[in-house]
């Protein structure tokens, strides 16, 4: 399994709009995508235009390839891309270790 972490800013006065963007965007276009297994979205307590988004995928080439080259993540980002005050900060991690 791969987990995907998105380090997102987003312009202040929009974080309401966001989160509702970010919730209807998931659910109905990252949820419908190849090797989706799941997700969370956690918002910063000092620093309330921050957010991490991770999203949990069978494999990275799901990710890469299955939905970012697809027209689902031109939706995705049409959903919430106008909240951006600037692009994602996006990397994978493998699971090397977790507690019971």
């Amino acid at each position: 399994m791969i987990l995907e972490i998105a380090d997102i800013r987003v312009k202040p006065g929009t974080q309401a709009q966001f989160e509702a963007a970010i919730d209807k965007g998931v659910k109905e276009v990252i949820q419908k995508a190849k090797g989706f297994k799941g997700y969370k979205v956690n918002k910063a307590i000092e620093s309330p235009e921050r957010y991490v988004l991770m999203v949990f995928w069978q494999t990275l080439e799901n990710h890469t390839v299955d939905f970012r080259q697809s027209p689902a993540f031109q939706e995705w980002r049409a959903l919430v891309g106008p909240y951006f005050a600037g692009p994602p900060a996006v990397e994978h991690f493998e699971l090397v270790s977790k507690s019971a």
